[in-house]
């Protein structure tokens, strides 16, 4: 209310913005914070800030939101897929090493449902062969890798406050990173290529860019959101443990491992593998309808990025065939396999991180849910 009377709506004139970005740099420990419309404009931003562009490869995982393919193909790069790690979920960063080819501009490591992916390893891949990392934290907020906030390893950390995040403003975004020439670069980028301290009203410009400012609406609301932040993703982190506890003791249930480095996890989603053939071969779709009869909302989650018809249409534009020499654009399903992502694909199940912030009884009532549908699976085909 207090933004709507000041009738300083826009990050050019208000403050709320910059308290926000101020607050959230704090908060994980980053030197230079960004604020964006939204996750995507996060990821759009730091790839163009990092001059990622036609003609380039970016490495991404197979299993993560659309979000991040779709900032690939905008800039006109070639997308590159590296294959799941079935039980933790993440990139497989043992075979990122033989997706890097002399066209690769940056990697776009996920930490998905907001656990770290294997940070240790990617980062040595990539200052083994100089190439940026930007990660796509979008689900990540107060995920910690040895005790370090994530967004803060890569060039670029990127969040979302999209209206079903840990964090959220119904729509927001931040860009993290230590580095005050790549902080200048997204600022210019962000604002139509204008500098958001610029002291004159001329119209020049140096470089392209695009509007993805956030709104000092937008800004109050997170600065509001963020007081309970800590509290409630303690409650899900207990929960979370518990849970697994607790699911860990029936057979074809495989709550998501954590890497060892990873100290904290937000827990956006509470993921788990399901192995239908310990469940008298019940499919997962009827297990997840029988899931909801006892009150526990559930869904299946990501289908395989890499196989989705949004890349083989963008790979038969005119740009990506002037582009890209036509063998590589004809073999690029075939070097973009991710069968262990398929497996995935097929097994996971995915639980709301609002179902987390319930009781400890809630989280009993969701294993027995699952233990009553194993028991009674044969009922159930």
């Amino acid at each position: 209310m207090s933004v709507l009377r000041s009738g300083k709506w826009s990050r050019g004139n208000g403050q709320m913005v910059k308290r926000f970005e101020e607050k959230f740099a704090q908060l994980t420990g980053s030197r230079h914070c960004l604020a964006v419309a939204n996750g995507t404009s996060a990821l759009l931003c730091s790839l163009s800030a990092l001059g990622v562009g036609a003609g380039d490869e970016v490495i991404l995982p197979p299993y993560t939101f659309v979000a991040t393919l779709n900032v690939i193909l905008a800039r006109q790069a070639l997308p590159v897929f590296v294959d799941s790690n079935r039980e933790t979920f993440q990139m497989d960063a043992g075979k990122l090493e033989a997706a890097i080819t002399p066209r690769t501009a940056a990697i776009v490591l996920v930490h998905m449902a907001g656990s770290a992916a294997d940070l240790d390893a990617t980062l040595a891949v990539a200052r083994k062969y100089k190439i940026p990392v930007i990660e796509d934290a979008c689900q990540a907020h107060l995920g910690e890798w040895k005790k370090r906030k994530l967004g803060t390893y890569g060039d670029t950390g990127c969040f979302s406050f999209q209206a079903s995040k840990n964090l959220n403003s119904g729509e927001g975004g931040a860009i993290l990173t230590q580095q005050e020439d790549l902080f200048h670069r997204c600022s210019l980028f962000h604002n139509n290529s204008r500098g958001m301290h610029r002291q004159d009203d001329s119209f020049t410009y140096a470089a392209p860019g695009l509007n993805l400012r956030m709104t000092e609406f937008q800004a109050a609301l997170l600065v509001a959101q963020m007081t309970r932040l800590e509290e409630q993703s303690r409650t899900r982190e207990s929960n979370a443990s518990y849970l697994s506890s607790l699911l860990e003791t029936i057979p074809g249930i495989y709550p998501a491992r954590l890497h060892s480095g990873c100290t904290r996890s937000a827990y956006h989603l509470y993921m788990f593998r399901y192995a239908a053939e310990r469940f008298q071969g019940l499919t997962r779709a009827k297990f997840l309808k029988a899931l909801a009869a006892e009150g526990v909302p559930a869904s299946g989650g990501y289908t395989p990025l890499n196989k989705e018809p949004v890349i083989a249409a963008a790979l038969k534009t005119r740009g990506y065939e002037r582009i890209y020499p036509a063998a590589g654009l004809r073999q690029w399903q075939q070097r973009n396999q991710c069968p262990e992502n398929d497996k995935l694909c097929q097994e996971a199940v995915w639980l709301t991180q609002t179902m987390l912030l319930g009781s400890r009884a809630d989280m009993d009532k969701i294993a027995a849910a699952v233990g009553k549908i194993q028991k009674h699976a044969a009922a159930l085909l």
